[in-house]
């Protein structure tokens, strides 16, 4: 297994990475040695794989175009396909259809989700749909000014892709069609958040029709039951990612349910931690289990291995990623004592 390592590079995010980096990962001790950097790329700060894990795919931060890669299976190193303008700016996240046939993507600045083809070898082709959401914004006035999407994620059966909205404390739902490579909104398309709760990432239930989302600017998680019909999302539940005693500033960043769906983890940055959650098997909603330092700062992103083995926390502002063992019957996280020493970074994606 190769786990692909995205990182910030410029000077206005204060970067410190170089590039893609490649790792060969042990599966059974979690632990990771570098294969290769592919350099000269700025701000990959999104990486995700095609479902058969050909391909990778780059967003970057305060850019305007999508990156496509090509995987060489054996040494899991990294060939440059192509680069395809977005029509929009600061790419934060970027999915792939069931069928691997289209990329779609949050452009986080300019207020949009762009629709973008495969080519049979794995390069992007020119968009075919650009929408612009549309709503109320927030009311907080520097992070809410206007539409932010934060995340693009397909439901576990194809049909839908869900796109939180920090910026409008809203969630939209489209279903896309892979005939025209448009969007088309859900019935109802969003579902309000909180005035000021600024959702930003989801995930959903392996098994069972719950979405989780959690919510940057108030530190909260929103249980969802989500209808795989209609793509309607019913609120549940609405629980704090801090522990009552903390007394500081903290925003949240990452969400990722167990592959098991026992257990919900969440990042806060500010407290520095994984929240972690039980999911109630027959309701879905969430109580605490407890907090794990991450042992460095500003958790921006965290990454559970396909297993549910490890959970790998990437603190953006220590440059590292550390190794936690997962217990699978408590959900608790164990550090191993693995560190990753990398440059700011920002996502992991498994192949």
């Amino acid at each position: 297994m190769f786990a692909y390592v995205g990182c910030y590079t410029s000077k206005e995010r204060n970067g410190k990475g170089e590039g893609v980096s490649v790792y060969r990962m042990d599966a059974a001790s979690g632990e990771w040695t570098q294969v290769q950097v592919v350099k000269d790329v700025v701000n990959p700060s999104w990486l995700t794989l095609d479902h058969r894990r050909r391909f990778l795919y780059a967003a970057h931060g305060d850019g305007s175009e999508a990156t496509a890669f090509a995987i060489d299976t054996p040494s899991g190193r990294l060939t440059l396909l192509n680069r395809q303008p977005t029509n929009g700016r600061n790419g934060v996240r970027l999915a792939i259809d069931a069928s691997n046939r289209f990329a779609v993507l949050a452009n986080y600045s300019t207020g949009t989700v762009a629709v973008l083809p495969i080519n049979p070898d794995g390069s992007l082709a020119p968009l075919t749909d650009l929408v612009t959401l549309q709503g109320k914004p927030g009311p907080h006035r520097t992070e809410q000014a206007s539409a932010h999407p934060h995340d693009v994620v397909f439901e576990p059966r194809g049909r839908f892709v869900v796109v939180p909205d920090k910026g409008l404390d809203a969630t939209f739902v489209y279903r896309l069609d892979t005939a025209s490579g448009k969007l088309v909104a859900a019935d109802p398309p969003s579902v309000a958040s909180r005035p000021g709760a600024g959702p930003r990432h989801v995930d959903f239930h392996p098994s069972k029709p719950y979405l989780y989302q959690i919510n940057e600017l108030d530190s909260t998680i929103t249980t969802f039951r989500f209808d795989p019909e209609r793509g309607e999302l019913m609120p549940l539940q609405v629980i704090t990612t801090l522990p009552p005693s903390f007394t500081g500033n903290s925003a949240t960043s990452e969400i990722a349910v167990a592959p098991s769906g026992a257990f919900v983890y969440g990042s806060n940055r500010g407290h520095d931690s994984i929240a972690i959650f039980a999911v109630d098997d027959a309701t879905g909603v969430l109580s605490s289990v407890g907090w794990e330092s991450t042992q460095g700062k500003v958790p921006r992103f965290f990454a559970l291995d396909p297993s549910g083995t490890f959970l790998y926390a990437a603190n953006q502002n220590s440059d590292t990623i550390v190794t936690f063992r997962v217990d699978a019957s408590t959900g608790r996280l164990k550090p191993t004592g693995q560190i990753v020493r990398t440059g700011s970074p920002s996502s992991i994606a498994f192949g």
